[in-house]
């Protein structure tokens, strides 16, 4: 029997495409035989979990959950995707993804790299995402995912459709005071997508180039150049309503913003955080 090193699994995995484990458990049966065990692996359909890594995973869910912490609390959120809807709303890839979100708990992590290096079992969550992507059939993969961390943190997760798993995450964290009004926050941030959550968070060069987009806009419409300025300052006001989420309009009543809502309570937003399945980065 050939010695089953590290450098035969490469091999494998590199020339059929499955999970360490899987050719981990084809070489032990195989007795180190590549060949043999490169037979068993085509033999249980695994070998085309390579060729999946091709295709688009834009279907999926997002399993979160707020946990006590040092601070307060910690909200997570972790994407999960697959191809199609009808994998993705099975029980079993509802699970996968629930255990993925406790290995990243667990881990303290705080970035998607960091999930995929967390244990999980005796392997990584990346390892076990290649594994899933042979249980399933379909690409699989571990998309977005968000952190946020406050004295009090409120989640609320949005199915499209009852069949479904949760298409869209809203976490929020607040003081005290704020929690009051924290589910009504994660309902707006689910419903009308902020982007940041005061004007200060807006990046400069991004407040630039709206204010150069709404300048050449302005002057292009023929507006007289010295009451261009003005006009700019009331479109990059319109902008910070539609992107910043304490400038947002209330969506339940209009006539006051989210800001108003933690005013009027005494309370604090701290930050907040948005998940959609399939908005992340393209592959």
């Amino acid at each position: 029997m050939a010695a089953i090193t590290a450098a035969l699994i490469k091999q494998v995995r590199e020339e059929t495409g499955a999970g360490m484990m899987d050719v981990k458990k084809a070489l032990t049966e195989a007795e180190g035989d590549v060949a043999r065990a490169k037979e068993i692996i085509r033999a249980k359909g695994i070998q085309a979990a390579g060729k999946r890594e091709g295709r688009k995973a834009q279907e999926g869910t997002i399993a979160s959950k707020v946990v006590e912490s040092a601070n307060g609390q910690t909200g997570y959120a972790v994407e999960l995707n697959s191809e199609t809807d009808f994998v993705a709303k099975t029980p079993k890839f509802v699970e996968f993804a629930d255990s993925v979100l406790e290995d990243a708990v667990k881990a303290e992590a705080a970035s998607v790299d960091e999930v995929l290096a967390a244990a999980s079992g005796d392997a990584t969550v990346k390892e076990a995402v290649e594994e899933a992507a042979a249980l399933f059939g379909e690409h699989v993969k571990v998309g977005q995912f968000a952190k946020v961390e406050g004295p009090h943190v409120e989640i609320y997760a949005h199915k499209k459709s009852a069949e479904m798993p949760p298409s869209i995450v809203a976490m929020i964290a607040t003081d005290e005071a704020g929690a009051a009004v924290a589910h009504e926050a994660a309902l707006q941030i689910s419903a009308m997508g902020a982007q940041w959550l005061t004007r200060e968070d807006v990046p400069a060069d991004v407040v630039e180039s709206e204010r150069r987009v709404a300048t050449e806009k302005s002057l292009a419409e023929g507006k007289p150049e010295k009451i261009v300025p003005k006009i700019v300052e009331g479109r990059l006001n319109a902008f910070y309503k539609e992107n910043v989420l304490l400038e947002q309009s209330y969506v339940k009543d209009p006539s006051k913003t989210v800001g108003d809502l933690f005013k009027e309570i005494g309370g604090e937003a701290v930050a907040f955080a948005r998940v959609e399945v399939g908005k992340g980065e393209a592959e």
